[in-house]
């Protein structure tokens, strides 16, 4: 069923509130470290009031453009029945147009996303912790222990899922914004001179002046915009309107704010650049700036770490990942799952991140590649819905895109001289899981076109048993099929072996949209094939999780099927041998093999009694 949104400025407040933890926690923590990387003095850039003004200025438009601009103003338009998110964009390009090197785009872009996953809460509570080394210096050996103690906490508190704090993320992140802004403003008081960096004209100087070096500090100025894509992703949560309410209202002036008042500072004291998002602090709140960085890169990793649940939840509906165990964590939010492994990984992750780079400007390389690639695929996909989605004309999609992919490119090329440092591994990270995405995908096309070739047609089976009745005992049976042609291998097996069949018998494919919901009255479809002999299509949209037992009790009151109590399911296991003729790639078979012995079983996907299934398994040559 579609997704109602609260009506009323109240609910667009309190959905505005709520945005600020889910939404804007990357993006707003960003401060801690943003500009003191576009300051290192790696990038050949004296620390002059000239390059500061110009390094600030670049900054303030990477915001304005990419942010506002791209994200605000254009993509957030490209919703799939309110849901975003790459997949969602992907979904949304009519099938004539996404063509296999756009469906692969899409899942590298994906793909990227789990590198910032991983990145992510690396870096920023690493970042927040740091800040022990201006409190306290002696407690510097004592940061990286620290961070990893902090990340194990964090991931061991999600299979509790963020409904029971997600009522606390919104208040702390509006006591966070608030401080950031603050904070800077009182810096600006002292130097209001500095304002002059809103405009472009510094950063443009900077680029003609400085030239190769300036390029290269565009790979610092994008850790400015990450979380950019979680104002997209993110949509369906709390619709369009609240987030960019809260955008505009809170999140863009604040950061605006800090970023001046950071620079302000370093101007004013050039031994500050070292940290100037901590020494903008009075020295007797250093330690509550601390604690509340903390608490706020905590809600920033959670939202990541969320957003990869999410993400692979969409991506196992539509196929393109094996099944995982899916715990939902709220009664009342669909949206609010739990992947132990997913979790799993993403720790494992983290802490190989935090203990092998041990500083958030050591991660800051390995940081900005994930997220410019992920913008440039956007874009890119953003053409393709402009152009055959919205019937736009090719002169207004293609300028519009020429001019993300600028700015994206240049960020991604600058980025791409980091690679040596640190980006390669968001790039290792896409890499193993693009060839994990697509092995998936291919493999179960064909073993899907296997299947169907092996399956015997419906006519001669029901003409069969028609000549030759089995015995029919009480109950239902349902038999899940992954086709909806011919006879199931299960059922032929299960006939095999049992000689009988049960008295109905309902032959249930569970089919997966290209539409984040599917409305209840569209649900089902069914067909009677023989008396008492149904088949059965179930619809579900992409971000929705296959209840199978809720669909035979509808079934029940249809009249197609007896009692739940009454009823079997049965299910295959099937195991992949390499040994076919299938065109794949031999070692893709072995991974896709591998896959499909450790993916969830069909009962827990399904969400099916487990003392009601009855699994047959089966060998397939691929």
């Amino acid at each position: 069923m579609a997704r109602a949104r609260p009506p009323g400025r109240r609910h667009g407040t309190a959905l505005a509130v709520a945005a600020l933890g889910v939404v804007f926690g990357d993006i707003g923590t960003s401060p801690l470290y943003a500009l003191r990387e576009c300051l290192r003095p790696g990038h050949g850039l004296p620390v002059t009031e000239d390059t500061v003004l110009g390094v600030l200025s670049l900054l303030i438009w990477s915001l304005f453009l990419i942010v506002s601009g791209k994200y605000v103003a254009f993509v957030m338009h490209a919703d799939n029945r309110g849901e975003g998110g790459i997949l969602a964009l992907l979904a949304l390009i009519p099938p004539p147009a996404r063509r296999p090197l756009v469906v692969a785009l899409g899942l590298f872009g994906a793909a990227l996303l789990y590198g910032d996953g991983v990145i992510t809460p690396a870096i920023s509570v690493l970042a927040a912790v740091e800040g022990l080394e201006i409190a306290a210096p002696g407690l510097a050996p004592w940061v990286v222990p620290i961070a990893a103690v902090l990340l194990l906490l964090l991931f061991a508190l999600q299979k509790r899922g963020t409904a029971s704090v997600g009522r606390l993320f919104g208040p702390v992140m509006v006591a966070w914004f608030v401080t950031i802004a603050l904070l800077g403003a009182a810096e600006v008081w002292r130097r209001p001179g500095i304002l002059s960096a809103l405009g472009p004209w510094h950063g443009i100087r900077l680029i003609v002046e400085h030239g190769r070096a300036a390029f290269f500090v565009l790979g610092a100025v994008v850790l400015a915009v990450t979380g950019a894509e979680a104002l997209y992703a993110d949509m369906g949560h709390f619709g369009r309107r609240p987030i960019r309410r809260a955008w505009v209202g809170l999140v863009l002036p604040s950061l605006l704010l800090n970023y001046l008042g950071q620079a302000a500072l370093v101007l004013r004291l050039p031994d500050a650049i070292q940290s100037p998002f901590y020494l903008l602090a009075p020295r007797p709140l250093l330690y509550p700036l601390l604690g509340l960085a903390t608490l706020a890169t905590i809600i920033a990793s959670q939202a990541l770490i969320s957003g990869a649940f999410s993400l692979t939840s969409q991506a196992v509906r539509m196929g393109y990942f094996p099944r995982v165990t899916i715990i939902h964590t709220s009664w009342t939010e669909a949206g609010q799952v739990y992947l132990p492994e997913i979790n799993a990984a993403l720790m494992v992750g983290c802490l190989l991140l935090v203990l092998g780079f041990r500083s958030s400007s050591s991660l800051g390389a390995a940081y900005g590649i994930a997220v410019t690639g992920t913008m440039a695929v956007t874009s890119a996909l953003f053409y393709l819905v402009a152009r055959h989605r919205w019937r736009w004309p090719a002169w207004r999609a293609g300028g519009l895109t020429a001019l993300f992919l600028a700015l994206d490119l240049a960020f991604l090329g600058a980025n791409l001289a980091k690679v040596r440092a640190g980006g390669w591994v968001p790039l290792v990270i896409a890499a193993a899981v693009y060839v994990l995405l697509s092995t998936w995908k291919r493999g179960t096309e064909l073993m899907r076109v296997l299947l169907t070739r092996a399956s015997v047609p419906f006519e001669p089976f029901l003409e069969r048993l028609a000549r030759v009745p089995p015995p029919r005992v009480a109950g239902t049976a349902v038999f899940l099929s992954a086709t909806t042609e011919g006879v199931p291998p299960v059922l032929l097996h299960h006939l095999a072996h049992n000689k009988a069949l049960h008295e109905n018998v309902i032959i249930l494919t569970v089919v997966t949209t290209d539409e984040p919901e599917v409305n209840d009255a569209d649900r089902l479809g069914s067909e009677l094939l023989a008396p008492r002999f149904h088949r059965v299509r179930a619809r579900y949209g992409f971000m929705e999780t296959p209840n199978v037992p809720a669909v035979v009790d509808h079934c029940c009151g249809l009249g197609i099927a007896g009692g739940l109590a009454d009823t079997s399911y049965y299910v295959g296991r099937t195991r992949v041998l390499p040994t076919g003729p299938a065109p794949m790639a031999k070692w893709r078979k072995l991974l896709f093999g591998f896959l499909t012995r450790n993916a969830r079983s069909a009962m827990e996907y399904f969400r099916i009694p487990p003392d009601r299934v009855v699994e047959l398994g089966a060998q397939v040559e691929l």
